[in-house]
């Protein structure tokens, strides 16, 4: 099992802005290497908005878009256009993609179930990869990308983002230094009201090849919401919001803690107010133990507005001297004393654009990114053993040393997703 990285972070502001990736270089400058040529494979939202983010800081030109959509693809020249004059070439697969000559890196911005067999055929052709969260559908498939990764040493970023954040490493150094004391529990939790589609089983649109976007993953019938832009919720593909959002805050838990992989997952909630309409949970609550320290994890899709909406979305950190939240763009304590009043500090910043820079630098330098794979894989492991918990209605004990589960044959069947033909899972362990 890989050891847990270590980052010691720097106030004095000059070194600390090198730590969160501030690229400082510009192509403008006397000597300043050519923009890297960046190929995105799924050119929805998000793989967009990172190949935007790469071009806005500076090192990167698009120089190729993959969508197995061409109303997406549309879409995405139009989008990227902004950016830059440069048009960049088309393509349906990615394994065409992959091949163009003078490519640098690739953004993976599919659906998760796409993720393994994109990052993994990436890595054999020595090309950098930022790859959006979650590293992948399942755990093996996980540990079947850090491998790839480790053995062709690539340069790899996991879309992460708050690492790139000095607000999130200002709550990082907050608490690593002792200043709320020993955190006895931590709570985190995303409260909103989701937006739903029609998900009335229909024919795709005759711009996208859905065979072709379900992949190794089962072949469901299309509906609005199972297309673009609601997948998140659909268990087939995105696997709910703990998986696909939650899990920024399960990462910002484990990466404060310290943590690897729990030793224990316990999940309760269900479909109760959009009965009909997703495939996973709209409530849920899990509760992890992470080496003896229990993080509790709600979600909510529906209800009316908070109460105290600042907190709808983040973390609490609750220590013996004090607690800590953060949220999306401030956080604050509040001693454990009597009369005590709350501590506000704000950042205002663009942690994407930092990710990027990150990213173009450590292509650039040959270094470590920020959000390794190995990263990436233990906070997908967690959020992947909630879902499997889940749906097996009782705890998952797990052993992180032997990534296995402890006492229970069908919940361990659980954990790897058998790929659809002709498509080969890449984990053969």
């Amino acid at each position: 099992m890989p050891s847990l990285p270590r980052r010691s972070f720097i106030r004095n502001a000059a070194l600390g802005a090198a730590v969160l990736g501030t690229w400082t270089g510009a192509r403008a400058a006397v000597g300043a290497p050519p923009p890297l040529k960046v190929g995105v494979i799924g050119t929805g939202w998000y793989g967009v908005l990172v190949m935007r983010k790469l071009i806005e800081a500076g090192g990167a030109e698009c120089v190729a878009l993959c969508d197995v959509d061409s109303a997406q693809l549309e879409k995405a020249v139009a989008a990227i256009g902004e950016r830059q004059p440069e048009k960049p070439a088309l393509f349906k697969e990615y394994e065409k993609l992959l091949e163009m000559e003078g490519l640098d890196a690739v953004v993976i911005g599919t659906p998760p179930h796409w993720h393994a067999l994109q990052f993994i055929a990436a890595c054999e052709r020595g090309l950098a990869i930022y790859c959006e969260k979650p590293l992948a559908y399942d755990v093996r498939e996980s540990r079947a990308m850090v491998a790839a990764a480790q053995r062709t040493g690539v340069p790899v970023q996991i879309g992460f983002q708050r690492r790139s954040s000095r607000l999130f490493h200002d709550v990082r150094d907050h608490v690593r230094g002792g200043h709320i004391g020993r955190v006895v529990n931590v709570d985190a939790s995303i409260n909103y009201r989701a937006a739903l589609a029609d998900p009335t089983p229909v024919s795709p649109p005759n711009t996208l090849d859905w065979d072709a976007w379900c992949g190794p993953g089962p072949l469901i019938p299309y509906s609005a919401q199972t297309g673009h832009g609601h997948w998140r919720l659909e268990k087939a593909s995105g696997n709910g919001l703990l998986v696909d959002w939650g899990i920024h805050f399960i990462d910002v838990c484990r990466w404060v803690l310290g943590t690897g992989s729990p030793r224990s997952v316990t999940a309760v909630g269900g479909i109760h107010a959009y009965v009909g309409r997703i495939t996973t949970p709209d409530t849920l609550t899990a509760h992890f133990d992470f080496d003896g320290t229990p993080v509790t994890w709600r979600h909510r899709l529906w209800g009316a507005a908070e109460l105290y909406p600042e907190t709808n979305i983040g973390v609490t950190f609750y220590g013996e001297k004090a607690s800590l939240f953060v949220g999306q763009n401030k956080w604050w304590t509040l001693a454990n004393e009597r009369g005590a009043r709350p501590e506000v500090r704000e950042v205002q910043e663009d942690m994407q654009l930092a990710h990027a820079r990150d990213f173009i630098e450590a292509v650039r330098q040959r270094r470590p990114a920020v959000c390794l794979p190995e990263d990436g894989h233990f906070t997908t492991t967690a959020v992947n053993l909630a879902m499997v918990a889940y749906e097996g209605g009782r705890t998952l004990r797990w052993d992180p040393a032997a990534e296995q589960v402890v006492g229970d044959p069908d919940l361990a069947a659980r954990i790897k997703r058998d790929y659809r033909a002709p498509w080969r899972h890449p984990w053969d362990g």
